[in-house]
């Protein structure tokens, strides 16, 4: 099992910039690959994009694709999601996941796929 904790959420007005961080303790990093999602209220929790273990594949849903840019860095034990040109409808809160098993290359994007989550940072985008 790992523990991973987000942080960077915060407030922002529609257009601006977030960086969001999720760090990662009691396993080694580079053993799984790494996922964002997020949950809105009263909506289901969604993809938002994924990691493979070096960090050589990426996956992004097509609502943030071009906009957010995922990327970790396994020396630091830490995964990030740069997020810009935000809109009203990125606000949600924000987990990170780490899922085991999966291939160097592979990544995911099933929530059911991901087997600990850390415990939300809130981003919330003004218009």
């Amino acid at each position: 099992q790992v523990q991973l904790v987000e942080s960077g959420g915060g407030l922002v007005q529609a257009g601006g910039s977030l960086r969001l961080s999720c760090a990662a303790s009691g396993r080694t990093f580079s053993s799984y690959g790494m996922g964002w999602f997020r949950q809105a209220p009263g909506k289901e929790r969604e993809f938002v994009a994924a990691i493979s273990r070096g960090g050589g594949k990426t996956y992004y849903a097509d609502s943030v694709k071009g906009r957010f840019t995922i990327s970790r860095d396994n020396a630091k034990n830490t995964v990030y999601l740069q997020m810009n040109s935000l809109k009203a409808e990125d606000t949600a809160v924000y987990y990170c996941a780490a899922t085991y098993g999966s291939s160097w290359y592979v990544v995911r994007p099933g929530v059911d796929e991901y087997d600990d989550w850390g415990q939300g940072t809130q981003v919330t985008v003004s218009s």
